[in-house]
């Protein structure tokens, strides 16, 4: 099958790879010109700009858009909603927040263009082991570009989820629930690490991946973390987040559902990011005032 595909960072670029190794043939594009070498040398056809993309694929067009979420992927679908015709179709399967789906969806319909939301897990793992694919938009799309799901995902690795949108916010809903597994382990972790018992805790990891009910690909991950560097001692306590787990609890304040394990494990994100916060000064200086507590200078 024949696809369009704009944005070859670690995700993007591994995707073209998968495609071209399964008979697509995929015209790719992105500013970077080292991006697009290696998308060339990995068997895809390249595009010198975004405009040229419509001329190098056969109607009905389909593009797929893997850039950073926000501004670059609305620039870029706008812009490609200026080039492609009536019947063609744009997959979005970055970090999308599902209301701009619905939006760009109305916007897209209008002019006879199909947009498609693809929620995609897998990181940079993808190449090898596949891509879990959840699926927003109209059935005939979708339909059509089947072969390239079922290409992109392992066995039984993507599911049309519903309409417009809806597969960005499962994919949301899905991170939230990463952000809370991710901060049980390292909870968790972190118990054990200061325990009076010399614990190997990359074996332990290893051991809990093998019956236990707490096994997941999580805790491999963990697993090798911790064999590389058991103390963690070359990495800084500074964990960001790209906006899915806000986006969940914003939803769940809207929907009034409770989510307080999602809900901690986000704000002990922005917890990892103060350093010497005015927050814990303040407890400081109260249990200093109400105890004469020491306090550290």
């Amino acid at each position: 099958m024949e696809l369009g595909f704009v944005g070859l960072g670690r995700m993007g670029g591994n995707m073209v790879t998968r495609l071209v190794r399964d008979g697509h043939h995929v015209v790719a594009y992105d500013r970077s010109p080292d991006a697009v070498s290696l998308a060339r040398a990995n068997g895809a056809e390249v595009a010198a700009a975004l405009a040229d993309l419509s001329g190098a694929l056969r109607p009905p067009r389909a593009v797929w858009v893997m850039v950073p979420a926000g501004e670059p992927t609305e620039s870029t679908v706008q812009a490609l909603g200026g080039l492609l015709e009536r019947g063609d179709t744009i997959v979005d399967g970055g970090n999308t927040r599902w209301k701009d789906d619905v939006r760009r969806a109305a916007a897209l319909s209008a002019r006879g263009v199909h947009y498609v939301d693809a929620g995609t897990s897998g990181g940079i793992w993808g190449l090898q082991n596949g891509y879990c694919l959840m699926i927003g938009g109209e059935p005939e799309p979708v339909r059509r570009l089947a072969p390239i799901f079922t290409t992109l995902a392992p066995p039984d690795g993507w599911l049309h989820v519903g309409g417009s949108g809806a597969g960005h916010y499962v994919k949301m809903i899905h991170n939230g629930i990463e952000y809370a597994l991710m901060q049980g382990y390292a909870e968790g972790f972190e118990l054990m690490s200061e325990s009076e018992y010399r614990l190997d805790l990359p074996a332990i990891a290893r051991l809990w991946n093998h019956g236990s009910v707490v096994r997941s690909w999580l805790l491999e991950l963990a697993a090798d973390a911790l064999a590389a560097d058991p103390r963690l001692e070359e990495l800084k306590a500074w964990v960001e987040d790209s906006g899915e787990g806000r986006w969940t609890v914003e939803d769940a304040i809207e929907k009034a559902v409770p989510a307080p394990t999602i809900t901690a494990a986000l704000f002990a994100r922005f917890r990892s990011r103060r350093a010497n916060s005015f927050a814990d000064r303040l407890l400081a200086a109260l249990r200093n005032q109400f105890g004469g507590h020491a306090v550290r200078r």
